[in-house]
């Protein structure tokens, strides 16, 4: 008889302790009502204070592993006593330990059991003692609860458990198998690679393999988006990582890495690869009307008893975008965005925004600080991280809706919130200039900040059906984030006080390198990539890139014969000179469109600008056709203004630069054959950049090009790269002002452009 095959090998998978329970142990509605929680600092900082009570021979962060059949359980228990045979999860809150949810104390003790089972399975114990420590923040006090389990229990416990997860972990680790096979397989979908794209592909699979940092300048029409996708898919299952995370600063960037996603599983239909796409929680919310909980919402209704069905079903979904998510979600009448939260870990690619992983309460890096996940990283459109990233690490408090929130506030806060009222007069009286840098926070006022805050949290978590919405609520979350960033306030941020309108301070993130450097190493590799980059130190530093970050200058598929590019040197943007200026710069736009008409788009430093140039133009040459942006465009309105730009159209569409129309549009072949650029793209000069500009002096040495120029000149060449999108594009781009003949100005425009011609005057007498 012929022997009989071997069987297949079983492949362990690894699970994280809070995994596993957070995936067993959940039950019930979902419930986000207010409980005044800690933030992560604040955790860490009362782990740290329950760790200095204890004897020398109690271990913190004590690495535990178990296996039960093929799964691998590992994690870091708080606390564990060998004398004592004990072992400790400590959990931070603030007010009244009777606050603290059920279903959170559930969740807690499968914790603290399962940690009890690995550990008597290390030591051979036959018993141990499994304690809860509620650490208060306030109160700096500790509430034990504590039970003795005999090794038989636990393990009992703990098996329970896991079988439970096993059907999920034998789906998962065949799901990453058949995944990683295909992705060692993949091919690129089109027949061969563009002008530059290959490079590019090479340098992202290089970085990624080996975990390093990549920033990558390369025009727009090579395929950026497929030409960054590919090759750090590819690297996913050579390097082990688990995840990868497409980033961007904006929707349409989002909506093109779907896109790019979509056409490498089209041309690969067997790859089994789960992209999930990432949406705020205002655009995915069904019932904006309704508290996230089930005594208010049907859809928090038994949300965790439902869960489990609906997961199932999400994951058998290639692209998990927002339409599919919510069509399941309802389908199994749960929250469309809790339900898009819980399938964060089970996904392969996760598309969003630059905030999900940089900002201070990111998810997607607590999941790969937390080690339950890996992740490397792609950033799109990479040159508008270093401005979000600066909005990210700055709060400000402002004292007029201080006011207004203390006048509507309960009776019960009047003492605390009167303090805090009577510190910021006291503040506001003691300068007498506009603006004024600070060195430190006032105490009194920081004190009273602090008391305030105290009271707000004791009354919310007395009345947790408060609206979220609420001025008392919106200005809590505002006073704790400013608390949270006093906490770490250096030389990378300016301390400013503002008293007009009522006074504002401020404290605004200049240099987010000290805060984005452990996000780089969580990373297993990252690549930034943009088409304006330079000059790379000017992103590197600001950023808090690691030194081994590559550079990566990708050549352009244009050729300069492509473009006509014109410096306007009889023209000045200057403020001074903007009025004296206005004719010629409106004669020149209104001769290019007579000599060639078809659709054009003309940049301002502001809508009062735009403006000007726009009633000048219809009062010199009424018979050019035009249409201009105006404040506060909705999605709506800002689609229908693209939509203007088509094969056939005529006419100049007013804009200002770095906004919408400055970047993320594309408008190939005749939907857009010249641009007029009336503005250097320079920062206002007012105190806050001119102590922003002090600050970078000091720091980096380039004060006046680091806050300036390089931002100014990035936002004129995304502008200008609206012209020519495809190899087959004819294009102009005239830059008027006479500072773009300068040298400096010019070694930053890229490099394929043409030599700059000098034009002629075109000025209708």
């Amino acid at each position: 008889m012929p022997a009989e095959p071997a069987p297949a090998a079983i492949t362990t998978y690894t699970v994280a302790v809070r995994t596993l329970c957070d995936f067993t142990a959940r039950q019930g509605d979902l419930d986000t009502r207010f409980t005044p929680g800690p933030t992560a600092a604040q955790g860490q900082e009362g782990h740290r204070l329950v760790a200095s009570r204890r004897p020398s021979h109690w271990t913190a962060e004590a690495s535990l592993s178990g296996r039960w059949r093929h799964l691998l359980v590992r994690g870091r228990a708080d606390g564990v006593d060998v004398q004592a045979r004990r072992v400790e999860e400590i959990k931070t809150h603030r007010g009244p330990i009777e606050r603290v949810p059920a279903n959170h104390r559930a969740l807690h003790w499968a914790q603290a059991r399962t940690y009890g089972w690995l550990l008597c399975e290390q030591e051979g114990w036959p018993e141990v003692e499994v304690a809860l420590v509620y650490f208060d923040l306030d109160e700096q006090a500790e509430t034990v609860l504590s039970e003795t389990h005999s090794a038989a229990d636990l393990r009992d416990h703990f098996e329970s458990l896991c079988e439970r997860f096993l059907h999920w972990a034998d789906q998962e680790a065949d799901h990453r198998t058949r995944r990683d096979e295909a992705l060692r397989q993949l091919a690129f979908p089109f027949g061969h690679f563009r002008a530059g794209q290959r490079e590019l592909a090479e340098a992202v699979y290089r970085a990624h393999t080996h975990h390093r940092c990549l920033l990558a300048q390369a025009p727009t029409g090579i395929g950026k988006t497929v030409g960054t996708l590919f090759p750090a898919l590819r690297a996913l299952p050579v390097t082990g990582t688990d995840q990868l995370y497409a980033l961007s600063a904006k929707t349409p960037g989002r909506q093109l890495m779907l896109d790019g996603l979509a056409r490498l599983q089209a041309h690969t239909p067997a790859l089994p690869l789960r992209t999930l796409e990432l949406v705020a929680r205002d655009k995915a919310c069904e019932h904006p009307d309704k508290a996230c909980h089930g005594d208010s919402c049907p859809l928090a209704q038994g949300f965790y008893d439902r869960l489990p069905a609906a997961r199932a079903a999400a994951v058998r979904s290639a692209r998990m975008d927002r339409a599919q998510v919510r069509a399941i979600a309802l389908a199994h009448r749960i929250c469309p965005y809790y339900l898009t939260q819980a399938l964060v870990r089970w996904s392969d690619v996760v598309v969003g925004d630059y905030n999900h992983f940089f900002d201070p309460f990111a998810m997607l890096h607590a999941l790969v600080a937390s080690e339950e996940r890996s992740a490397a990283l792609l950033v799109d459109e990479a040159h508008n991280l270093v401005e979000r990233a600066r909005g990210m690490y700055s709060a400000a408090l402002d004292f007029a809706c201080f006011r207004g929130m203390r006048l509507l506030a309960p009776k019960t806060l009047k003492r605390p919130l009167g303090r805090l009222h009577k510190a910021w007069k006291q503040l506001l009286d003691s300068f007498d200039a506009p603006y004024q840098v600070l060195e430190t926070l006032p105490d009194d006022w920081t004190g009273a900040l602090q008391g305030a805050v105290a009271a707000v949290a004791e009354h919310l978590a007395e009345h947790p059906t408060e609206a979220p919405g609420s001025p008392l609520v919106r200005w809590y979350f505002d006073a704790l984030f400013f608390q949270s960033l006093a906490e770490a306030f250096g030389p990378h941020s300016l301390l400013d006080l503002s008293t007009e309108n009522d006074g504002t301070l401020s404290l605004r993130n200049v240099v987010p390198a000290p805060f984005l450097r452990e996000r780089w190493q969580a990373a297993q590799g990252a690549t930034l990539f943009s088409a304006t980059l330079s000059p790379p130190d000017f992103v590197r530093e600001l950023l808090g890139l690691p030194e081994n970050t590559a550079w990566r200058d990708v050549p352009s598929p244009f050729a300069a014969s492509q473009l006509r590019l014109e410096v306007a040197r009889d023209i000045s943007t200057r403020f001074q000179d903007r009025a004296p200026s206005l004719d010629r710069l409106v004669d020149r736009i209104a001769h290019h469109y007579q000599n060639r008409p078809g659709n054009y788009l003309a940049f301002f430093s502001s809508f009062d600008y735009q403006r000007q140039a726009s009633e000048r133009l219809a009062e010199r040459h009424p018979e050019v056709p035009q249409f201009a942006q105006s404040r506060g465009m909705s999605e709506a309105d800002r689609q229908a203004f693209v939509d203007r730009f088509t094969p056939t159209s005529q006419g100049v569409g007013f804009a200002v630069l770095g906004g919408a129309f400055g970047e993320g549009i594309d408008l190939p072949g005749a939907r857009l054959i010249g641009a007029f650029i009336a503005t250097l793209g320079l920062p206002q000069v007012n105190p806050v950049n001119e102590r922003m500009r002090e600050r970078l002096q000091a720091l980096l040495g380039d004060g006046w090009r680091y806050t300036y120029l390089y931002p100014g000149i990035q936002k004129v060449a995304q502008a200008a790269g609206r012209v020519i999108r495809t190899p087959e594009d004819q294009g102009l781009i005239v830059l008027m002002d006479d500072r773009f003949a300068q040298a400096e100005v010019l070694a930053l425009l890229p490099a394929w452009w043409p030599a700059p011609q000098p034009g002629n005057q075109f000025h209708k007498a």
